[in-house]
């Protein structure tokens, strides 16, 4: 419940004192307490809601980072205020590329939020591109031994687990089997295991992005009836599944989006072309009036700066729509030492890597749907 003070007719920055706002009115009103965008006032009374605005979806989406070091809270915290009050814009944190992301309407409506964060919180920051969700994968299949011995007096560490890893199909994500016979691991220690391969699965192995589709089968392995502990297991486990997803030739998989570009026929062959240069591959073209629709599948690389080519600028009014559809090979990382140069860039801090997640699966659905004007 608010208690109304004064009323003012609003224009520009001149306000007149009032004693009525009626339909059409621009007004404004002083020290609300808890009246929020979208919220409804009227007499109680009468009590009267008006549905709450729609804003239509983001159309740009950008990664906010201080630009001095530890003041990633203050520009969190102004943001989401910002947001109390605008709500046609969009922030969420991402602990999965470790970064806060910002979507909005445009980088007009972007740039004005961090001057707003500056004025207000005292926060200087910048935009930057939205870091790319890699993940692991293997195209074979092999088998290792996982070993953890310790002994420095007293009481030891010791287990051995045999693997045998096997690629499953895009989409399917990780499957754990028990093929023990025998008693070779007592059955206590197989969940310990599991954990340890799970452990390892959320921060890869070769570049630090999370491990999908593969198949473990816990087939033999050793244990010493003293020694032996689920602590010892799971480091075991751990090992084991390094040792056998580097033999199983790795690779990373890149983010792919489907794209429709909606541009003038004149300067179809312009965006064609550059679609092509950003390894996007066309579907198909439809008409509509003197524009034409471009279907195509393009990596998350890739789109950002599509909607920046000062190639394109000249193309008329144009709009884009992307949505996630699937994961593909990276050209970036098809082999070995390839996925080892992403490691290398991470550790310069050029690209994300190690970053924890609660959940691996083939699919990175983001909760949105972009929708992007060019």
């Amino acid at each position: 419940m608010e208690k109304i003070g004064q009323l003012f007719h609003v224009d520009g920055k001149a306000r007149e004192a009032t004693t009525t706002l009626v339909a059409g009115d621009l007004g404004a009103m002083v020290k609300l307490k808890s009246t929020h965008t979208g919220d409804t006032l009227s007499d109680r009374a009468k009590a009267y809601k008006l549905p709450r605005i729609e804003f239509p979806p983001p159309v740009l989406e950008m990664a906010v980072v201080p630009k001095t070091k530890g003041e990633e809270d203050k520009v969190a915290s102004g943001l989401h205020q910002l947001h109390v009050e605008d709500p046609s814009f969009q922030v969420e944190q991402i602990p999965e590329i470790g970064q806060l992301i910002l979507r909005g309407h445009g980088d007009l409506q972007l740039s004005a939020l961090l001057s707003k964060l500056k004025d207000r919180f005292h926060v200087d920051a910048e935009l930057v591109e939205p870091r790319v969700a890699y993940r692991e994968t293997i195209r074979g299949s092999a088998e290792a031994e996982g070993k953890h011995k310790k002994q420095s007096g007293g009481r030891g560490q010791y287990g051995v687990c045999n693997l045998r890893m096997e690629a499953k199909p895009r989409g399917e994500g990780y499957e754990f089997v028990d093929a023990i016979v025998c008693g070779a691991i007592p059955g206590k220690f197989i969940p310990a295991i599991d954990k340890g391969i799970q452990d390892t699965i959320v921060r890869g192995v070769i570049a630090g992005y999370p491990v999908v589709d593969v198949k473990i089968t816990v087939f033999d392995g050793k244990y010493h009836d003293v020694d032996s502990s689920e602590l010892a297991f799971k480091i075991a486990g751990r090992n084991g599944f390094k040792e056998a997803f580097k033999k199983c030739k790795p690779l990373l998989l890149e983010p792919i989006y489907d794209l429709m570009v909606r541009v003038p026929e004149e300067f179809m062959g312009d965006v064609m072309g550059d679609l092509s240069g950003r390894r996007g591959k066309i579907q198909g073209m439809e008409g509509e009036g003197r524009y034409q629709v471009i279907k195509a599948k393009v990596p998350q690389k890739g789109t950002l700066p599509l909607f920046y080519n000062a190639a394109l600028h000249d193309a008329g009014p144009r709009n884009a729509f992307t949505g996630f559809l699937a994961l593909r090979n990276s050209p970036a990382g098809t082999s070995g030492e390839d996925c080892r140069r992403v490691r290398r860039r991470a550790r310069r801090g050029l690209i994300c890597c190690g970053s924890p997640m609660g959940t691996v699966a083939d699919e990175l659905h983001f909760g949105y749907s972009q929708t992007r004007a060019a």
